[in-house]
């Protein structure tokens, strides 16, 4: 569980979506292969030391499979970069990782993702990496003081080859119409 302290330098950034601690370690349980670190390379260490640096996180992934039927597939639920490794591919390395597991251990028919519909470098991000914008979401984030809408964006794996789950909604939907 401490392991999870080294989440901060990647969390306190204003870019990144922090959740509470149950909430990563019921991800950390239920989809541990889905739950992916990238950690930076530590300096070699001479003989005489007896303890090694601590590890410092460049990024994370945390996902999950859910839906049924067609629905069924892989759900990235946090992907996130420190800013002091961002713009080098981690964030794709990430994602590639989690479209793998989804298609070949989860047998999905596509990933998806929210995004803040504000958040234009993210979403021109996805679809850099394949993703769509499949349907809005209305108040999708919501506080004391503002909602906000999301962009489900999905991305069809193989056993979708018509790619008929990502095939845009023409109309919005409201976070209590999601069926997952």
């Amino acid at each position: 569980m401490s392991d999870l302290f080294k989440f901060n330098n990647i969390n306190l950034d204003v870019l990144t979506e922090t959740y509470n601690m149950p909430f990563y370690l019921s991800y950390m349980s239920k989809w541990p292969e889905a739950f992916l670190v990238a950690e930076a390379p530590q300096p070699h260490m001479d003989s005489s030391s007896s303890s090694s640096p601590p590890s410092c996180l460049m990024g994370y992934m945390i996902g999950k499979s859910e839906g049924t039927n067609k629905c069924w597939h892989g759900h990235v639920s946090a992907v996130t970069v420190a800013p002091t490794y961002r713009r080098l591919g981690l964030a794709k390395t990430l994602m590639d990782d989690v479209e793998r597991l989804s298609a070949n251990v989860y047998n999905g028919f596509f990933v998806d993702l929210f995004v803040r519909a504000s958040n234009r470098l993210a979403i021109e991000m996805y679809e850099k990496f394949g993703y769509v914008k499949y349907r809005r979401v209305l108040g999708y984030y919501c506080s004391a003081e503002v909602s906000e809408d999301a962009w489900d964006m999905r991305k069809a794996l193989v056993r979708d080859g018509k790619k008929d789950s990502v095939v845009p909604l023409d109309r919005p939907v409201r976070p209590e119409d999601l069926d997952w």
